[in-house]
């Protein structure tokens, strides 16, 4: 079995600075390929690859990132890096790309919108920025909470040459419980159609347990990965562990075996591997 993560993040705290990291202090230490193996190794059966995502070090230190993850990309099968790039600033966005542009392992762009004015993605600035990362042929990963849900539909809408990648399903408040609030589910439901309308959009099946507790269940989670192959089709459906940022609520392998079993269940054997690697390959340009 093939499978491509594309949502993987490496840290050191030694090289860089994660403010962050502060309100989360066991996962304030090294993750790197090492320790990646000693948390998840592959079956013997299984080609694992990577994607590596931004890990939100100081903006000034996201070129030096890229550099760093490069230099690992020997010791772990990582296909490509997602970027920081302050895409509402032009000097700086002109930098990042210049900088990238040398950088063949850069496929794309995440600059986090989750803690942003529902509205930030829609200046004039950035949404110039947004044209700029289509122009040089690199993605826009969107992390943001479900009320920014339809905000992402506008940018998506006002941008269609950009393929935008829709990170942990949009961040439903999922609980402990799964779908006690029916009116918070039916929201994001009808938010995350929305989205999916738009044909330059990725859905990314990550992040879920961050948004719970390490008492999970799949029956928790299957209702929102239903919701979104309904929206999005398997065509349009990536995989993300989203490792280590998640590793407090679900290991590597817990994640990856319920995702594995959820695409068995609720599509043939094309649409699970697009899901797994191919829908990959295609939206990273891998």
């Amino acid at each position: 079995m093939r499978l491509i993560d594309t949502h993987l993040h490496l840290w050191d705290p030694d090289l860089f600075d994660y403010p962050w990291l502060d309100e989360i202090p066991p996962l304030r230490r090294k993750f790197g390929p090492t320790e990646l193996a000693a948390a998840s190794t592959p079956a013997d059966d299984e080609l694992r690859e990577y994607v590596f995502m931004q890990a939100d070090c100081t903006a000034s230190q996201a070129t030096a990132e890229v550099d760093w993850v490069t230099s690992l990309a020997g010791d772990a099968p990582i296909r490509g890096i997602i970027a920081f790039a302050p895409v509402e600033n032009h000097v700086g966005l002109g930098k990042a790309l210049d900088h990238y542009a040398s950088r063949p392992l850069v496929k794309g762009i995440r600059r986090l919108l989750q803690s942003e004015p529902a509205d930030f993605s829609q200046s004039n600035a950035f949404l110039d920025g947004a044209r700029r990362v289509a122009a040089a042929g690199l993605t826009f990963d969107a992390c943001v909470t479900s009320e920014q849900l339809p905000q992402v539909a506008l940018l998506a809408r006002n941008v269609p040459e950009l393929p935008i990648i829709l990170d942990h399903l949009g961040k439903p408040a999922i609980g402990e419980t799964g779908i006690a609030d029916r009116l918070g589910f039916d929201r994001w439901r009808d938010d995350l159609r929305t989205v999916a309308a738009e044909p330059n959009v990725w859905v990314k099946l990550s992040g879920l347990p961050a948004q719970s507790t390490p008492a999970w269940t799949p029956s928790l989670f299957t209702p929102y990965l239903d919701t979104a192959i309904e929206a999005f089709g398997a065509d349009r459906m990536v995989f993300g562990s989203d490792w280590p940022a998640s590793s407090q609520q679900s290991s590597y392998q817990r994640w990856q075996e319920f995702v594995h079993n959820w695409l068995t269940t609720s599509t043939g054997g094309e649409g699970a591997d697009n899901v797994r690697f191919a829908n990959a390959q295609h939206v990273y340009r891998l």
